[in-house]
């Protein structure tokens, strides 16, 4: 079965879009507070891997019931082992790693870059979307953004800087992940797939958790258990099936505009609940990523529009 979009009405898919974008912005602005959390009260390869693992076999029953059990040819494990490994793996194992080390806030910043990347990914591969000359001069406006974030003079911890380089990594992996779910063809229900891919994920993490000489123990402190239950059902299951649904139904802009939202609501609960602060650079980076990601998903262009018609009215 091909990534196809449903049979709605215009109006019913609007809807399911906008709904989408609300959880997206909600639940993933507050994740990062969760995910400072966790990593501060467990181990945090061995939460993460059990997280997307138990969110992994929700989501699972679920697709299930609804529909039969998984299809596991060849092909369609590839694509779940491309995924996994870009947007679980990659991207979560190098949050949760360089969260221990780096502000809340600062990771929230950082990971407004994908935006960015799929958007220049996005011009790839059979749904190749055209970026404009406006959004490839924001491609180039980010990339000082986000070396403004990358002010060494504003890390939390000794080597920050280098682990705000390990969080840009996951960056990456996310939106190569992202932009190759989109090209392929899968042969499972997208929650089946999104499923399949925290399962392997959430194993590869914990295998992570061994090799690197993780404690294999949980300490279910309350706030620690409070954000990764957080984390495993709003953030895994309801904002991932939400992101997926994103990305199958609409063009990579779209699915980037969670850039703008998000690193604002996790600097804003970060200070709230953390006391965490930005510094004149992290805050001039932010604006400067914002702009770039107006430009690259061409916002900027509609608002200078209806700017234009505004005026001449």
């Amino acid at each position: 079965m091909a990534n196809s979009k449903p049979s709605l009405s215009p109006v019913s898919q609007r809807a399911r879009i906008t709904i989408a974008l609300a959880v997206v912005y909600l639940v993933w602005g507050s994740s990062f507070l969760a995910t400072k959390v966790m990593v501060t009260e467990e181990p945090p390869l061995l939460a993460a891997g059990l997280r997307f693992i138990l969110a992994g076999l929700l989501l699972g029953i679920v697709a299930w019931w609804r529909g039969g059990p998984p299809r596991l040819a060849a092909g369609e494990l590839r694509h779940v082992a491309v995924v996994a490994a870009g947007s679980i793996v990659l991207s979560n194992g190098c949050n949760v790693l360089g969260m221990q080390h780096v502000a809340s806030n600062i990771s929230a910043l950082l990971n407004a870059t994908p935006a960015l990347i799929i958007g220049w990914l996005g011009t790839f591969g059979r749904r190749a979307t055209p970026l404009s000359g406006a959004a490839r001069s924001g491609l180039i406006l980010g990339l000082f953004g986000v070396l403004l974030v990358l002010d060494t003079g504003h890390g939390s911890g000794a080597g920050s800087f280098g682990w705000q380089l390990v969080i840009l990594a996951g960056c990456v992996g996310w939106s190569v992940a992202t932009v190759y779910f989109r090209n392929a063809t899968i042969a499972n229900s997208p929650t089946m797939f999104l499923s399949l891919q925290m399962l392997a994920g959430g194993i590869c993490l914990l295998a992570g958790a061994v090799l690197t000489g993780e404690p294999m123990r949980m300490n279910w402190s309350g706030p620690g258990a409070a954000a990764f239950l957080w984390l495993t059902l709003m953030s895994s299951c309801l904002a991932y099936s939400a992101y997926s649904f994103l990305t199958i139904h609409t063009a990579p802009v779209v699915v980037g505009t969670y850039a703008y939202v998000i690193p604002c609501l996790a600097a804003l609960l970060g200070w709230a609940a953390l006391g965490e602060t930005l510094g004149a650079m992290q805050i001039g980076g932010l604006a400067v990523i914002l702009v770039a990601v107006a430009l690259v998903t061409g916002y900027a262009e509609r608002l200078l529009r209806l700017a234009q018609h505004a005026r001449s009215r």
